[in-house]
């Protein structure tokens, strides 16, 4: 396929679909939105960890065996640290720490995130146009049943254990978009926006919050396609599916239609529901695992196939 296309993506998964869009379309003709709801400080250090899975599988330097930070991976850093005192349910390893401490200098600095990861992007020769969604800091926030987790609390501290009454962005409703966020969304330059199969309510809900963000979804003339984060009505990472029971949802592709509204033009599934697609939105039914390259280049062609018919 030649074109250029337009993701929204959060970490693992999302970052796995860019991949095969930066094989199918060809580096230069990918830009993803990606979450950073999810950012955080640890241990003085601002980590990014949506950001940096896409830098780090878009260089090929990705850690297939853990399915998150670099290959390999040294932790001398950590074992120092924690034989210290230092907490060591999020572990930074001793490659993954260049990212962390360069991104805390410069920001401290004065420079935006936007910016940083762009110079990162290009140094690492991503192929593809890396759009924090704000440089604006906001923290996505879970209500439990044991009280209100920061994400990263909730995410790896707890291993997504409280059951979850809601989720909220804050500072989301005061934080504009990063620059270029909405002129890209409403640019006529993209052949397709996807919505990357990453989770609905932890990684693009947040992209979703931000004032204009939506509205621009909606306006935009191109075709917006997702690809459904469930496989055989179950996520394939992460706790989707978990959310879904919690938020009282059908584990259901309608769902997920549902969820993210009228701004959807189609959906990637892999097998119909028996629940009808809302106002019988156009919906292709393929193969969605995304193991091997291979995997991930089908899925992104289907998904810009059916962006193609609409």
């Amino acid at each position: 396929m030649s074109g250029r296309v337009l993701a929204l993506s959060g970490g693992v998964g999302g970052a796995k679909l860019v991949l095969g869009l930066r094989h199918l379309c060809g580096p230069g003709n990918v830009t993803a939105i990606v979450n950073t709801g999810d950012d955080f400080d640890h241990m003085g250090l601002y980590v990014s960890p949506d950001i940096d899975t896409l830098l780090y599988t878009l260089s090929g330097q990705s850690n297939r065996t853990l399915g998150w930070g670099r290959d390999s991976e040294t932790w001398s850093f950590m074992a120092a640290a924690t034989s210290l005192g230092a907490p060591d349910w999020f572990r930074l390893g001793d490659g993954d720490l260049a990212l962390h401490v360069l991104r805390t200098q410069w920001i401290h600095q004065g420079e935006s995130l936007s910016t940083i990861t762009a110079r990162f992007a290009e140094a690492w020769n991503v192929g593809v146009t890396l759009l924090p969604m704000s440089d604006r800091r906001i923290a996505t926030m879970v209500e439990t049943e044991e009280g209100v987790l920061p994400f990263q609390d909730y995410f790896v501290r707890r291993h997504c254990e409280p059951a979850v009454r809601a989720i909220r962005f804050e500072g989301a409703d005061t934080a504009a978009p990063a620059p270029g966020v909405l002129d890209t969304i409403l640019s006529a330059d993209h052949d397709a926006i996807v919505l990357a199969p990453s989770n609905p309510f932890l990684s693009i809900d947040p992209i979703l919050s931000l004032p204009g963000v939506r509205e621009a979804l909606v306006r935009t003339a191109t075709p917006i396609v997702a690809v459904s984060p469930l496989v055989g009505g179950q996520a394939v990472k992460g706790p989707t599916d978990k959310l879904m029971r919690e938020l009282g949802l059908p584990l259901t592709h309608s769902a997920i239609m549902r969820h993210y509204g009228a701004f959807l033009d189609g959906i990637v599934v892999d097998a119909p529901d028996d629940i009808p697609a809302p106002g019988n939105l156009p919906t292709l039914v393929t193969d969605t695992m995304m193991v091997s390259l291979e995997d991930r280049i089908r899925v992104a062609r289907a998904a810009c196939d059916l962006a193609q018919t609409l």
